[in-house]
């Protein structure tokens, strides 16, 4: 492709990931181009219309492989027991993939997708978002800056209260649809937990299914052990009547306690895209730094939250596709966390802790 040309992108899958996340955050990146969208539901095929007037339409992943020589890159948002078989599909067809988290169910699986993308010499990414949240973003500095001393542990809590089941294939208990909330949001919290702190060398783990007709895990608790001696203690729930501090971070010369989670999904999910002050966050909402007193009595000093940015994943996809930088979330990295995830659904098994 000619110089200034922007990458021609294929999108698998409209629902909520393909038209919140994946849709509106490609176009938003300088370098790639949504030139077709792949869905065989007739409402969502009108949405993705109405959006993007001009993209293309398939029905099916096949009718996509069939020109794979017209695309780019191919972008896989459909649940998450197809994402192995349409990233092996993809990168057999010579397409670079992004495939949106877990990109697998195991971390075999996963790394058998890297050793193929390897083999090809094609890229392979996972679209973990939340490396990419304003309070991880304002946590990663705070940590690089030395602000916190050497941290001890590392509390981190992604809780709803959603107390009737919604449905649908993230709620299924069948173990093929890879559901539950260990690997919903167990994948964001447990990945940037290493993304921090490095490898696990231990874990253990509570899962819960408390409300009635759910099928799985809805109240998970995960504790890591981290080879830099940090203990990371990770709470997911779809349970929590009070919700509790998104980040509880404990230092040697101080704390940093967050509240309240990053705009960006909400923005998006109200149909608001990227442009200025995007990922902003007002004062009131700003975590505290400090020592010896609760954030909620007033110790600490408040810390600026840095803007979320989303779009930075796909411009680092982009760049990636031009060799201009690093992938940005291998699938070699996705796997560390995924012998977490894998370890954990065997602690709260077993009641035991399993050493990696």
């Amino acid at each position: 492709m000619s110089a200034g040309t922007p990458f021609r992108v294929g999108l698998i899958g409209y629902g909520l990931a393909g038209s919140v996340f994946h849709a509106p955050l490609i176009t938003a990146a300088e370098g790639l181009a949504l030139d077709t969208v792949v869905t065989s539901n007739p409402e969502r095929q009108e949405q993705a219309r109405a959006e993007f007037p001009g993209v293309r339409l398939a029905a099916t992943p096949d009718e996509l492989f069939d020109r794979a020589d017209e695309l780019d890159l191919v972008v896989i948002a459909s649940p998450n027991r197809t994402h192995v078989p349409l990233a092996t599909a993809a990168l057999k067809a010579g397409l670079p993939a992004v495939v949106d988290k877990p990109v697998a169910g195991t971390a075999a699986e996963a790394r058998a997708l890297a050793a193929l993308a390897e083999e090809r010499g094609l890229l392979l990414s996972v679209f973990q978002n939340r490396r990419w949240d304003n309070d991880f973003l304002t946590l990663r500095a705070l940590i690089a800056d030395g602000e916190l001393g050497d941290v001890w542990r590392f509390e981190s809590r992604f809780e709803r209260w959603r107390p009737q089941p919604k449905g649908g294939w993230r709620e299924s208990g069948d173990p093929a649809d890879i559901g539950g909330l260990l690997y919903d949001l167990g994948s964001h919290v447990v990945d940037q937990a290493l993304v921090l702190f490095g490898p696990a060398t231990q874990v253990y783990a509570e899962a819960d299914v408390r409300r009635p007709g759910a099928e799985t895990d809805d109240d998970t608790f995960i504790a890591v052990t981290h080879a830099s001696g940090v203990r990371s203690h990770l709470y997911v729930s779809a349970t929590a009547a009070q919700l509790g501090p998104r980040f509880r971070v404990l230092g040697s010369r101080a704390g940093y306690v967050k509240y309240g989670l990053d705009p960006q999904e909400a923005d998006l999910r109200e149909g608001l895209r990227p442009g200025p002050r995007w990922g902003a966050e007002p004062e009131p909402l700003w975590g505290r730094l400090g020592s010896g007193e609760s954030p909620l009595t007033g110790g600490g000093e408040p810390v600026p939250t840095r803007p979320g940015d989303y779009p930075a994943y796909y411009t680092a996809v982009a760049a990636a596709l031009t060799g201009a930088g690093p992938n940005p979330v291998t699938a070699l990295e996705a796997a560390a966390a995924l012998d977490v995830l894998e370890a954990a659904r065997r602690s709260a098994r077993d009641a035991v802790a399993v050493t990696l």
